[in-house]
């Protein structure tokens, strides 16, 4: 059983860290233990799985997932926190604690060595910053890509990585994260399991790879990024100047989504956008 820290408890250690949370690296510490026993259960975290966690922060989850028999490799971006797990943390699990110090945006997988990767695989739980949550996701879509991940987001960035065609929440990440992975339910989870408590809610979105994934190209992407960057146009419009044939053949196929040239960005499925093709 997970034994999260209370608020008491994590200000107490903070302030002996002479550490004060900062708002831009999202440092809201997890003080709930059924959320951390949550995370490790929709990941199936098993004894000798390999883990990549970002933001260890003061290492709750982090040890959760080592008592588990879990192999973990955490990323921490604060200095501070990077040495108080150094110090608490890495000598109770020198075989099985591989910690770093630096940007996940730079190593988004922590270092995860790649023989581990090809081995056995690996999965992700981690508690996301929502300013790297989406070029995070971005670079980890692929390969080696998890089996599964565990993502701890403000709701909004959840709302967007599930979001369904239609709707404003619809974009260019939405269409790279669900061609590769299925969204499995995942859980509420309110202001007060963090400390210190944020403004925003908050949602643990459950990430299961798809038996058949679909990696998108560097044009392409970069191609619907532009499109959703301009997503009140029409596609025929968007297109026009982008491709040799402006588009044509593509649009044309949009109609078995009943769709035209008029379709906006928003509008048109993921399985249609991968159809396309910037060349």
């Amino acid at each position: 059983m997970a034994m999260a820290m209370t608020p008491t408890e994590t200000s107490s250690v903070l302030k002996q860290l002479e550490h004060r949370p900062r708002k831009n690296l999202g440092q809201n510490f997890l003080v709930d233990s059924n959320i951390v026993e949550k995370s490790l259960k929709l990941a199936q975290v098993s004894q000798g799985d390999s883990i990549v966690e970002i933001g260890p922060g003061l290492g709750t989850l982090t040890e959760t997932l080592l008592q588990a028999g879990a192999h973990v490799w955490a990323i921490e971006y604060d200095p501070k926190l990077t040495d108080h797990l150094r110090t608490h943390l890495l000598p109770q699990y020198p075989e099985t604690l591989n910690l770093m110090e630096g940007d996940a945006l730079d190593h988004p997988r922590a270092n995860l060595t790649e023989s581990i990767v090809t081995e056995s695989g690996y999965k992700v739980v981690a508690n996301l910053p929502y300013a790297i949550s989406t070029p995070w996701l971005d670079a980890m879509l692929q390969t080696p890509l998890a089996t599964r991940m565990v993502l701890m987001l403000q709701r909004e960035a959840a709302d967007r990585f599930a979001a369904d065609p239609g709707s404003k929440q619809f974009g260019s990440i939405s269409i790279f994260l669900q061609s590769v992975y299925a969204i499995d339910p995942g859980h509420k989870v309110p202001a007060n399991c963090f400390f210190p408590r944020p403004d925003v809610e908050s949602y643990l979105l459950n990430i299961r790879l798809k038996s058949d994934p679909f990696l998108f190209d560097s044009k392409t992407k970069t191609l619907i990024r532009e499109c959703f960057q301009q997503r009140r146009k029409q596609i025929g419009a968007l297109l026009r100047k982008k491709l040799p044939d402006g588009g044509k053949s593509w649009i044309d196929s949009l109609r078995n989504e009943g769709l035209d040239h008029r379709a906006r960005p928003e509008q048109i499925p993921t399985v249609a956008w991968q159809r396309l093709k910037a060349e």
